[in-house]
């Protein structure tokens, strides 16, 4: 049997396997060398800090390589363990790992997180200038991006019905947000890149209809440089991620 007849049929057993599987299976569970293996099958069963961790992966590695660390960050296992793993098994789970990402997150208002409950901004346009300045300094910065997390899920202090109160906001390292669920990040990013999507058609509309001083239009110009700017990012973001922006 040839090397390319082999591989295709590792892939047919791989895909098989993956659709075979219940529609309601929150996870794939294997068991090897004593390890556990919990397959995350949703954006929210995989941590900020764990996609961070992906993000800073070698440009050069190969894809077998690749297969091998989405394995081993995303199911939080060692090295050693994922090598022993059956091929065909790495196959589907990585078919698992990348089906995730046919998601389209929408905006979570309210999470848990270890027993404490955040909840998103609840009136964007009460922002204090500090908030500001953290949201548009690492909403578009990876490495960093927990800080931006910090500034728009906070822990709620009081709740009534759907409405909550959060606390005040103060900066801080916010190494607890790299805990926080990726469906849940990449959800507010969506969520931005569709209002500066809105924002910028509001802006373009009112400098059509109204008449301004020219030092009002450059003010209007440069914002909206900045704001195309950063939903380019995102939408770049999210096309990598192969989420819809639909």
């Amino acid at each position: 049997m040839g090397i390319t007849t082999q591989n295709t049929r590792i892939l047919q057993r791989a895909f098989i396997a993956l659709f075979l599987f219940p529609k309601n299976l929150l996870y794939i569970r294997y068991i090897y060398m004593k390890y556990e293996l919990n397959v995350p099958t949703s954006l929210n069963e995989i941590t900020l800090g764990q996609y961070q961790q992906y993000l800073k992966l070698p440009e050069n590695l190969t894809e077998n390589q690749v297969a091998l660390k989405m394995v081993t960050i995303f199911c939080n296992v060692p090295d050693k363990v994922v090598r022993n793993i059956k091929a065909a098994d790495i196959q589907t789970i990585v078919a698992t790992l990348t089906k995730m990402f046919d998601e389209t997150p929408a905006l979570t208002r309210e999470f848990k997180l270890d027993g404490k409950r955040y909840g998103f901004i609840p009136n964007l346009d009460n922002m204090s200038f500090g908030e500001y300045i953290d949201i548009d300094t690492y909403l578009g910065d990876w490495d960093n991006i927990e800080k931006a997390m910090a500034v728009l899920y906070r822990p709620v202090q009081g709740k009534y019905d759907k409405l909550y109160n959060i606390e005040p906001y103060e900066a801080k390292d916010a190494l607890e947000y790299k805990h926080m669920p990726l469906g849940v990040v990449l959800g507010s990013i969506v969520f931005f890149y569709n209002l500066g999507s809105e924002l910028c058609q509001v802006m373009m509309d009112y400098s059509l209809k109204e008449e301004m001083t020219s030092q009002q239009k450059q003010t209007l110009e440069q914002s909206g440089v900045g704001i195309n700017q950063y939903s380019d990012w995102l939408k770049e973001t999210l096309q990598d991620l192969k989420i819809s922006l639909n």
